[in-house]
Order: C-alpha cells, then sequence, then structure tokens
C-alpha cells in the first residue's frame, strides 16, 4: 500500500515523469491497480490525467 501512496503522489506533482511506469508495466499487478485508484480518488491529480489512468488498469 505504502508503494501506491507513493505512486499516487508521484503522479499528482511530476505526472510527465511518473507516467511511464505505469505504460511499462513495471509495478506487479495489485500496486499497479491500487495506485491508478489512489490517483483517480485524488483532488491533485487533473480529470484528464484521471481519464488517461482509467484506461491503464490491468
Amino acid at each position: 500500500m505504502m508503494i501506491a501512496w507513493y505512486f499516487e503522489t508521484a503522479l499528482a506533482k511530476q505526472y510527465d515523469t511518473t507516467i511511464s511506469v505505469f505504460e511499462k508495466r513495471l509495478l506487479d499487478k495489485w500496486t499497479h491497480n491500487k495506485a491508478i485508484q489512489k490517483a483517480r480518488e485524488s483532488y491533485r491529480v487533473s480529470d484528464e490525467h484521471k481519464e488517461v489512468l482509467k484506461g491503464m488498469k490491468i
């Protein structure tokens, strides 16, 4: 869970740098999906980015 929160924060603060981790699927499935879930629930991530992340769930 801690790793998922870390990547949620990274997506909120440095989206362009962090999104490649999700595009390349470098995280295990649970962490990948949980980080996306947390980012989509966050007020700090833009609506446009949330829509992109929605399509990246495994």
